[in-house]
């Protein structure tokens, strides 16, 4: 494994890595990777993520079936033809079941605090959201550094009862995306990102 990088070195090459070399991912990269998410901020100090590490192909292609009876479901009622439907379906699932490594992140709602006031309700739960997806940084970030592609897909959003259930998980962990880890296979081009003075604002 290569040294860690420097940070801007990091930062700058990262990619959203979607295709990948059968290669495991060993045991003790993978505990740096989660160490790496669990050092993000969040709020109130809760840590109300969780993470379901997925690394034998019969559980991730078991995950990916699940997903996609409720994606096939969705598709159909909104009126995308069937066999666009089924292709596409199919090209989620290969990219899923390509990855060697498969990282579910989860809220936990129990750790949040509750108001009688529905909008601060939500703002507690709005919170452990973005502390999962800060985690969710950082752990892609740890998995560059550590000469590892990866990329965030949100379908475990979409479809929550379902992920909790194939793995017999606790109704209270909230499904919010899945990070597919592993050896990069493939050197995807840079996307342009806006100019910083369409997207800031200086007050």
């Amino acid at each position: 494994m290569e040294p860690i990088r420097d940070f801007w070195n990091v930062l700058e090459s990262r990619r959203s890595v979607r295709r990948f070399k059968p290669a495991p991912v060993p045991p003790d990269v993978i505990e740096r990777l989660l160490a790496a998410a669990v050092r993000a901020p969040n709020a109130h100090n809760r840590q109300s993520w969780r993470f379901a590490v997925l690394q034998a192909p019969a559980d991730i292609e078991r995950l990916a079936d699940g997903m996609g009876v409720d994606y096939r479901k969705v598709m159909l009622e909104g009126g995308t033809p069937p066999d666009q439907v089924e292709a596409r379906a199919a090209g989620r699932k290969a990219r899923i079941c390509g990855a060697p490594l498969v990282i579910v992140a989860f809220v936990d709602t129990t750790d949040l605090d509750s108001y009688k006031d529905p909008n601060r309700d939500n703002g507690e739960y709005m919170m452990a959201v973005q502390s999962a997806a800060l985690a969710g940084g950082y752990l892609l970030l740890a998995a560059e550094a550590l000469g590892l592609g990866g990329v965030w897909m949100c379908a475990p959003l979409f479809t929550p009862e379902r992920v909790r259930e194939l793995f017999s998980l606790p109704e209270f962990w909230q499904a919010q995306g899945m990070f597919l880890l592993g050896v990069p296979d493939e050197e995807p081009a840079y996307r342009e990102r806006r100019p910083l003075d369409e997207v800031i604002k200086y007050l």
